[in-house]
This record gives structure tokens, sequence and C-alpha cells, in this order.
């Protein structure tokens, strides 16, 4: 939201807009990596029971946990020339590429506990480094806007940066670094691709970081400033203002969806690659070609998302772009348990399957744009109620959410794994029906609950257009009582603050 006691805002640039949405480049490239490669790497190249590797992943939560707050927070509250958000999006960039590189080479002799130490603590600074830049990054978001469809517009643009990041980084990677060799049939099982691969992610994260960073630094004159109290806030008043986040109603209803959505997002991402390569029997190049899918839906999902929001309201949008797209993303595996789908090598399979995805990626693509808004237009409904704009503190919990994907996400697929007995450094033409039955047995039942459940809680959060547009019209008197106020308080020739 711009600052409203600075009336004379230009519009918005299409190339700001689009030069903020490069950031998320950076966290589409780490979620692929973090969600569909380590849990894979570590299990199946380098060896480890995937319990040890899905339960270090799944205890960052706890670091997201305190970190993420304590980001949101301190972003709300500073103050300095590059405004309240943009000073942690240009710190953020080079720390974050190389903890992400870092994080693929681990020391030579650890053992399976050792393993799974490293992967804690590398995954741990990757992903506080991304927070630091996540979480203002999303909240300058509801800074550069406050139209109810608009907002969607802007993060649905951002989500197709993402997007791009995630799947293009994901094909980019099975063209030139997971090559098949006579050694490795199936290139993303081969150790030596790994290299290239962390590098570029380190680079890549880097230079989008950067790109988002300057390409809004123009707009720091017209962002919302913080105001500065009357008295200095104690750590206790500070935890006071952090904690009444969860006593908000909408917030509560996007937490839950967005902490269930996103741990059945991970889980997707995670056995994506166990089902393509070991189910359908997929070669690296036909996992590209899928991989391609997404970009196709998130192209599509993007002017789809602000039409749907503004013909059905946010929050329907959400629901039901988002349930019934999973009902339709695990049709194939239910058909291949029925033994009514296609098999490995048919003609078929490989179009079938990338038709399937790009619908349920359009989906569940458009169900994350619109919530995304919402959460941004929670913001607005909270300053109403306690006169504070802390949407760093709210797109903390969102930052952490996303981040569930890759900790509750993975830990739930190291359990589905491991409850379908599914062996480690298996070979891909190896692999009994039965144990194939089993990990879709167990696999389809909890993506599809974990949907519902997400789903169903966003019938409480309760904001709508009209009453976000009267939400604005509130602080908009407010902010302008405070002007006349301060000129009022002014010495005569001087100037307000």
């Amino acid at each position: 939201m711009t600052d409203a006691s600075k009336p004379d805002v230009p519009a918005l640039p299409a190339r700001t807009r689009w030069l903020y949405g490069t950031g998320l480049l950076a966290s589409g490239i780490k979620t692929t990596a973090f969600s569909t490669y380590l849990l894979l790497f570590f299990n199946q190249v380098m060896g480890v029971p995937a319990y040890i590797v899905s339960t270090a992943i799944a205890l960052t939560l706890v670091v997201d946990a305190i970190v993420d707050p304590i980001i949101g927070r301190v972003s709300d509250r500073t103050r300095s020339r590059l405004g309240r958000r943009h000073p942690y999006l240009f710190a953020a960039a080079i720390p974050a590429g190389f903890f992400f590189a870092l994080t693929w080479f681990p020391p030579e002799g650890l053992s399976d506990m050792g393993m799974g130490v490293w992967v804690f603590c590398a995954a741990a600074f990757t992903r506080a480094c991304m927070s630091m830049f996540e979480i203002p990054s999303s909240a300058l978001g509801t800074e550069l806007t406050d139209d109810y469809v608009e907002r969607t517009k802007l993060f649905a643009l951002r989500f197709w940066f993402g997007y791009i990041g995630a799947f293009g980084f994901g094909a980019m990677s099975l063209y030139f670094f997971f090559v098949p060799t006579e050694e490795y049939p199936r290139g993303q099982l081969n150790p030596e691709g790994y290299v290239w691969f962390a590098i570029a992610g380190g680079i890549l994260i880097a230079l989008a970081v950067l790109a988002s960073a300057f390409g809004t630094k123009s707009r720091i004159p017209y962002l919302r400033q913080v105001r500065e109290r009357p008295q200095k806030l104690t750590l206790v008043d500070h935890l006071r203002e952090m904690a009444d986040a969860f006593t908000h109603r909408p917030f509560l209803a996007i937490f839950g969806y967005s902490l269930f959505k996103q741990t059945a997002i991970g889980l997707y991402v995670a056995t994506t690659i166990y089902f393509g390569t070991y189910v359908f029997q997929l070669t690296a190049g036909e996992l590209a070609i899928l991989t391609l899918e997404n970009l196709v839906a998130a192209t599509l999902a993007t002017p789809l998302a602000p039409r749907l929001a503004k013909r059905f309201g946010k929050r329907n949008a959400a629901m039901a772009m988002g349930f019934g797209g999973i009902c339709i993303g695990v049709m194939p595996l239910i058909l291949t348990y029925l033994d009514l789908f296609f098999p490995p090598g048919h003609p078929l399979l490989l179009p079938t399957l990338f038709a399937v995805g790009a619908t349920y990626h359009c989906m569940t693509a458009s169900s994350l744009m619109n919530s995304s808004g919402m959460i941004a237009d929670t913001v607005e409904d909270h300053a109403v109620k306690s006169g504070r704009h802390n949407a760093g503190v709210f797109f903390s919990v969102n930052s952490f959410t996303t981040q569930a994907s890759v900790g509750l996400g993975v830990l739930v697929a190291g359990l589905v794994l491991e409850a379908s007995s599914f062996p480690i450094g298996a070979d891909p033409l190896g692999v009994s029906e039965a144990i194939k039955d089993s990990l879709i047995l167990f696999y389809v039942p909890t993506t599809v609950v974990l949907w519902a459940i997400g789903s169903s809680l966003l019938l409480f959060y309760p904001i709508t257009e009209a009453s976000h547009r009267a939400n604005l019209e509130i602080l908009k008197a407010r902010e302008a009582e405070i002007r006349e106020q301060t000129m009022r308080d002014s010495p005569v020739g001087g100037t307000g603050r």
C-alpha cells in the first residue's frame, strides 16, 4: 500500500511490476531444488535413509518458526533511507545463493546421522537467507498497490516468475545437468550432475534477488514508512503485537489453509520424481518435457486468477481451484493402481501426463495467486482493528507455510516412502508392482485429505471486495486526520513530518 500521506503517487510502471516479480525466480529455484531433488539426492544418490533426510528437513521448520516472524517484525519497524523492505532485499542476495550451492557439497566420510545434520544446517541457513528476501518482498507487494483486483494481478505475475524459476530451472537441469550416461541411464541419479546444478542455482538465486531489489528501488519514496511512536517499544510490546495477529480471524483462516495446502504441494513435488522415475519409468528428457507443463499452466493461470477473483471472489476461487485441481492431478495414479492407465513406454503416456499435469497446475497456481492476494487484504483488515500495518508479520507466516512445503511436505513424503517399503538405491526397472501400488495407495488419500482440510478452513475467511474497499476508506480517513493534526501541531513556517 502506498503511503497515504503522499497523495501524488505516480502510477506503477509495467517495468517495475515485472522486475518486482523476478524476485520469485529465486524462490522457485530453491523450492524445486529442495522439494524435488534434496530428498532424492541424499536418499537415492548418497544412500541416506529417507526418514533421516526428511526428518532433518522437517526440523528446519523450528528455525523458520523463530526466524520468520522476527524478520517480518524487524522489516515492519525498520527506518532507513532505503525504506522498510529494501535493506533486506539487498542483504539477502549473495548469502542465499552461497548457502544454496553449499547444501549439495557435503563433506566426505560423514555417517548417515552426520549427513542428516549437514542437511539440517545447510537447509536452515539457506531458508533463513531466503526468508530475509521473501518476507520483505511479499510485504512490499501490499505497498505497491492497494486495489483488490490489481493486487491479484501483481501477485499472479510474481507467481508466474516463481513457476518460471521452479520448473524452468527444473527443465534446464534435466536437459543440461542430469544427462543420461551408460552408468546412469536415469540422469537424475548421476551424482556428477548435481555439481553444476548447485552452482548454477546459487548464481541464479543471487541475480534474481538483486534484480527485484534494484527494479523496485525507485518506488521507495512512495512506500509507506514506519511512523515514530512516542514511546520506545519493549520486547514484551513487540511480542504482544506479533501475537495479536494470531487472534485475527481472517489471518487464522488463511494461515490454516496455507499450512495444509503447502504441505500437500510439498508432498506432491517430493514424490513426483519418484512416480515419474519408478512408476511411469520416464527418462530425464521426458521428465524435462513434463516440467514444461508447469510453465504452460502458470502462463494460463496468470490472467485467469484475477478474472476468477473479480467474478467469484478470491476465497471461493482459491477453494474451488485448489481442491478441484488435486482431484484431477491424482487421476493418472488412481487409474494406474486400477490397471486402467497407459503402461510405461506407451506413446500416449507422456502427452496424457502433460495434459493432466498442465490442468492440475493451472488450477492450483490460480488458487495460490488468489490466496496471496487474500493475505495482502488481511493487512488492511487488521490495520482497521489495530491501527498498525504489520505486513511483514503477516507475510512471515506465508513464508513459514511456504517453507513447510519443503519441511512438512518432504517429511510426509519420507513417511509415505517408508510406509510403502520403498527401497534405497532402487533400480528404476526393478521396483515391484506391489511396491508401486503401495506407494500410490499411501500417497493419494494423504494429498487429497490435506487439500480438503485446507480448503474447508477458508470458509472462515470473511473478507470480500466490498469489505476491503470499506477498510481502505477507513484507513484513508485516518491518514487524512493524522496529516491535519500534524499540520496543526507544526510550528508556524515549519513542515509537518
